[in-house]
């Protein structure tokens, strides 16, 4: 039996710093808990201050070593940080494979750090269904940066587009990387690219060959954001100051042109029609047990009526 949630005892400690009440929410998040609603009620007053930055790129690209190098830079800042790192899940459990980070250990003990792996659960897109909530939690618990790191699925991990504020999108040398990222759409999406591993061989033809595959679709017009980039070793820090700078041109550029209000906008648009979907789903798949929904397919396959009408006259049932 579940034991009985205190939301707004458990809202208020997230809100004072506690690591577990912040764990215990985001759980709420991730099992969609009844108690989801009025969670997400008592945070909405709370949030919207957390700048987050979005972290994708193919496997082995060095995201988790690169994650944590940029904790450690916005801690020196004295910023509260969150970690959002989706991996892939467990078949038997459907948790996260990756839970315990080894590349995380040196922030568990800090206080100003709150790292949360989340299993994708075989969620197209590099994210869990859940993530856009979990970073309503860990914006409205205080942190002034959330960067969320998705799994490496390559061709489908531009989602996490829709989510940040920016978008650092991370290159190996060679592999051919750069091709495989035009194809993926991943260059249609970054604001910040670097290529880490850099003090290996080819490093310095991959962020050429990148730059040039930028510029092949349409000019930036006056005032449009160029996306740079820069050779990274995040392992050793290299580079780490010209890659804080760019995330940190790109904030100001949204500032001042309003880019980052209109992005935020969008994507609190796509999370209402996320879930505006999501209900009529259930609820077409619960009408009667879902007979009127088989009754209305058993009418077009037979010609009957076509699958928009069929589409309204279930709407109207709903």
């Amino acid at each position: 039996m579940p034991r009985p949630v205190d939301v707004p005892a458990l809202v208020a400690a997230a809100q004072e710093g506690s690591p577990r009440a912040v764990a215990r929410l985001v759980s709420l998040v991730e099992d969609g808990a009844p108690q989801l609603r009025e969670v997400m009620a008592a945070l909405a007053p709370r949030t919207g201050r957390a700048r987050v930055v979005g972290l994708t790129g193919p496997p082995g690209v060095g995201k988790s070593t690169t994650t944590s190098a940029l904790v450690r830079a916005y801690r020196g800042r004295g910023l509260r940080v969150g970690v959002l790192a989706v991996d892939p899940s467990s078949p038997f459990t459907g948790g996260a494979l990756l839970g315990d980070r080894v590349r995380m250990q040196e922030h568990v003990l800090d206080p100003g750090v709150y790292v949360r792996s989340m299993a994708s659960r075989g969620h197209l897109g590099g994210l869990s269904r859940a993530t856009p909530q979990a970073l309503r939690v860990l914006d409205a618990a205080g942190c002034d940066v959330v960067l969320l790191e998705t799994v490496g699925v390559g061709q489908s991990e531009v989602e996490v587009a829709g989510l940040a504020d920016t978008t650092l999108v991370l290159l190996a040398p060679g592999a051919g990387d750069a091709v495989q990222a035009a194809k993926a759409g991943i260059l249609e999406v970054g604001d910040v690219f670097a290529v880490n591993k850099a003090d290996r061989d080819g490093a310095e033809e991959t962020v050429r060959e990148l730059r040039q595959t930028l510029t092949l679709g349409a000019p930036p017009g006056p005032g449009d954001w160029r996306p740079p980039v820069l050779p990274l070793v995040a392992s050793r820090g290299e580079g780490l100051d010209e890659l804080l700078a760019a995330l940190d041109g790109h904030r100001d550029w949204q500032g001042s042109t309003g880019a980052g209000r209109e992005r935020r906008l969008l994507r609190a648009q796509r999370e209402v029609e996320a879930l505006a979907l999501q209900a009529v789903r259930e609820r077409v798949g619960g009408v009667r047990d879902g007979a009127v929904l088989r009754a209305a397919a058993e009418r077009v396959l037979a010609g009957e009526t076509d699958p928009y009408a069929a589409a309204d006259a279930l709407l109207a049932a709903v």
